[in-house]
């Protein structure tokens, strides 16, 4: 079968316009997920800090003893301690409950500020109805161009995490 004069191979002009508005559609979904990794990791690490001070508070509560959560801006760590200063046990890997931020590769790129301010401790440690003892505080962090800031209010107990 032979083709006629004006039928040819190729694409229209509208087969051309659909796939270009197709891809653009798929560029800009995908643009946001190109993110810092820093800015990922300094949130995820804002995020973990306040989960642990909730757990700290609630082992506090619940076992009517008091829990310190400590914090090393130089060693870019923390540690969850029971009322005899000893280092707990984390209730799903049954290490230490330690948090190296340089070592773990989730929010290695995360820095804790030297300006952790627990009345004026580095550490704040939840009595046996989850109020700080030593007053509220908060945890800044860094990483990726952003900040974060985990707030502990000196009052309630109440933990919030903010940009």
């Amino acid at each position: 079968m032979q083709k006629s004069k004006l039928e040819k191979n190729g694409f229209t002009l509208i087969e051309i316009i659909i796939v270009v508005v197709i891809l653009s559609i798929a560029a800009l979904l995908a643009i946001p997920m190109l993110g810092n990794s820093g800015d990922i990791q300094v949130r995820a690490a804002g995020d973990m800090i306040a989960a642990d001070l909730e757990y700290a508070k609630g082992m506090a509560v619940s076992r009517q003893k008091p829990y310190t959560v400590v914090f090393s801006d130089s060693a870019e760590s923390y540690s969850i301690k029971d009322a005899n200063g000893t280092v707990i046990t984390h209730p799903v890997n049954g290490k230490p409950y330690s948090v190296n931020f340089t070592t773990d590769s989730r929010i290695s790129q995360v820095n804790i500020s030297s300006l952790v301010d627990f009345g004026g401790t580095s550490q704040v440690e939840f009595d046996s109805v989850g109020k700080p003892v030593n007053g509220g505080g908060k945890i800044f962090l860094a990483g990726g161009g952003k900040t974060v800031t985990v707030s502990v209010d000196a009052v309630t107990g109440y933990i919030s995490v903010s940009n």
